[in-house]
């Protein structure tokens, strides 16, 4: 099971990790918290008001961001006109701030049940919710890895980052995008029926 999560009965998903793994998992985990900034606060708070707060209208400049939040509209083979960047502009408006707020939710759930195994390594069993929160963090991290390391549809290019020597710095990153992907993977197939 070391890395690679097991279906648990009546739902849910188990892994056994170490405690590097725990320590990588958490560091990333913080880091795509940083990434993803603080929320907007609201009037006082106010749900009703958090539900009428305009988001941002332009995409990210950052290409680990613009991986996360991409445009609605657009992207290959799309018409680039004045129309069609006004309605990705709206859509992105009245969607990204509780786009960001759920990928925040995610990673904070990943780092709270990491910090909940406490030192050392162990087997971390998650409910159903928890694995689909899991998911959606483990998805946001090989996107932003993805997204830093410029992964593209490319075979051919994708397969250059699998043969890297081990002095190229680019190699950890790799090797966690790697890592990742075989959990995301494995965790996927424990929440298949």
């Amino acid at each position: 099971m070391a890395g690679h999560f097991e279906a648990l009965p009546g739902g849910g998903a188990a892994v056994a990790l170490d405690e590097v793994e725990i320590s990588i998992l958490r560091s990333l985990a913080v880091q795509l918290l940083e990434l993803i900034g603080p929320g907007e606060a609201a009037a006082d708070d106010d749900p009703l008001a958090a539900l009428f707060t305009d988001g941002p209208s332009s995409p990210p400049s950052d290409p680990a961001l613009a991986r996360l939040f991409p445009d609605a509209y657009g992207g290959p083979g799309a018409a680039d006109d004045e129309r069609t960047r006004a309605a990705a502009a709206e859509f992105r408006r009245f969607t990204e701030n509780d786009l960001r707020a759920r990928k925040r939710d995610d990673a904070l759930a990943m780092v709270r049940s990491l910090d909940a195994l406490g030192p050392g390594g162990a087997v971390l069993e998650l409910g159903p919710d928890s694995s689909r929160q899991w998911l959606g963090a483990l998805n946001d991290l090989r996107l932003a890895i993805g997204a830093r390391l410029e992964v593209s549809d490319d075979d051919e290019e994708a397969s250059e980052l699998y043969t890297l020597p081990d002095s190229d710095p680019r190699k950890p990153m790799v090797m966690a995008y790697l890592w990742l992907g075989g959990m995301q993977e494995s965790l996927i197939e424990t929440l298949m029926p």
